[in-house]
Order: structure tokens, then C-alpha cells, then sequence
């Protein structure tokens, strides 16, 4: 299948700013962990700044099904299965909402923790091409994190750069990912930022995931927000 072409930012024929949803971490989604509402805003600046129409939706269920006319999602949420108070739950309306959206070839980011979120849908994981898995995953305490960039000059990480952020730890990615920065712990290089593509339906899905952004102080870093931005582009088809 030939590969999708890319469109100039502004060449939506709506002649409307593209339109991004970010599905924050709320309800059965948040945790004690994360300042969702903090990193969701963060996330929406930088987009908008860019020049994206953001909606920060803070409910993953509901966002799912408002992704109708929305070139890219977003998701920055939590894993509702380690929050006690939470049953496992398929909304139907937000199952249709993410298989339609898949059809038609949404651009995808996951940030941080979205690496164990949505496990009530399996599309999801399969979308993203990696996990968060409980009692292997992990990771050292925060603190200044050195990412090396695997293919200095890519689009999306060009360069090697640090942030201040917890540095997840041996994630299950699957190896068709294209994975684009590492840490490094040990002599081990584990994956921090990669993209997946994958095809549901009559467009191939572009997702890129940043395992990065555990709280706004991740998000002072310039080039974490670049990365990002350029992320978001790339996803949603959009001139770079």
C-alpha cells in the first residue's frame, strides 16, 4: 500500500486549524501519581501554540467518543486497573468512537503513563506497540534524564536532550516499533520515544508515544515540547 501523502498544515478544506483531543487523566483513569490536569494543560500550550484547536477532554471514556472530526488524540491518563475503586468497563460509545477513529487513520500520541492506560480496550495497546506491564516495568527515581536520540536528524527526535522526569524501564515493546530515543541504564538502552504504524481500516494509524511527561517539569524542557509538537505533526499527516 502506497504510503499516505502528507498535506500542508493549513490544507484541510474546512479551512479550519486542526483539531487535536486530549483524553486526560480523571475518574477511574487518575492516580496519586500525576498531575493530570497540569500535564494535560502543558500538552494543550504547546499544541496550540503550534497551531491546533485542543480540546482537553478529562475523561478518557467521553474523549474516545468525541474523536469524530479531531485529526489527532491524545492520551495522558493512567491505568484504571491499579485504582481500586474503579471496575473494568467498556463504554460502548467510546469503543465505537476509537474504532472509527482508527478507521479512518487518527493521528495517535500516548505521553507518560497512557503506556498502561486504556486497558479496557485492546485496540489500544495494539495501536501503540508497547506496554507499561505490572511487576516487570518500572523505573528509578525522577530526576535529570540524559535521552539519546537513536537516529540523530530524525524528524521527530533529531537530537539528544535532557528533562527532568522519570525514566521508564523495561516497557514490552514490540519489535516492529521504530524507536527513536533511549535512556540508558546499566549498558541497557530502553525505549523512551518510538512510533508505530498500523492499519484498522481504510487508513494506516500513525502513533508516536512518549514515555516522558510525568509532571510539568518534564514539559520545561524546549526540546520535549519540540519533540512533541513535531510528534503530533507527523501522526496527523500534517507539512512538518
Amino acid at each position: 500500500m502506497a504510503a499516505p501523502e502528507t498535506v500542508p498544515f493549513d490544507g484541510d478544506p474546512r479551512g479550519r486549524m486542526p483539531r487535536a483531543v486530549i483524553a486526560s487523566g480523571a475518574g477511574r483513569y487518575a492516580d496519586p501519581w500525576h498531575p493530570y490536569p497540569q500535564t494535560s494543560a502543558a500538552i494543550a500550550d504547546l499544541l496550540r501554540a503550534d497551531g491546533w484547536d485542543v480540546d482537553v477532554i478529562d475523561d478518557p471514556d467521553i474523549a474516545l467518543g468525541r474523536l469524530a472530526d479531531a485529526e489527532l488524540l491524545v492520551v495522558n491518563a493512567g491505568d484504571p486497573s491499579r485504582n481500586p475503586d474503579a471496575a473494568p468497563v467498556v463504554v460502548p460509545a467510546a469503543e465505537a468512537g476509537l474504532a472509527a477513529a482508527l478507521d479512518r487513520g487518527i493521528g495517535v500520541i500516548a505521553t507518560h503513563s497512557a503506556v498502561s492506560s486504556l486497558r479496557d480496550y485492546p485496540d489500544w495497546i495494539g495501536t501503540i506497540g508497547g506496554e507499561w506491564r505490572n511487576g516487570l516495568s518500572w523505573h528509578p527515581e525522577i530526576g535529570v534524564a540524559a535521552v539519546r536520540a537513536v537516529a540523530p536528524g530524525s524528524i521527530i527526535v533529531p537530537a539528544d536532550f535532557t528533562a527532568f522526569d522519570e525514566r521508564y524501564t523495561d516497557l514490552v515493546v514490540d519489535p516492529a516499533v521504530h524507536v527513536l530515543a533511549v535512556h540508558e541504564l546499566d549498558g541497557t538502552a530502553h525505549p523512551l520515544v518510538w512510533t508505530n504504524e498500523t492499519n484498522w481500516g481504510r487508513m494506516p494509524v500513525r502513533a508516536v508515544v512518549s514515555a516522558l511527561g510525568h509532571d510539568t517539569r518534564a514539559y520545561e524542557s524546549a526540546e520535549l515540547r519540540a519533540v512533541l509538537a513535531r510528534a503530533a505533526r507527523w501522526a496527523a499527516r500534517l507539512a512538518p
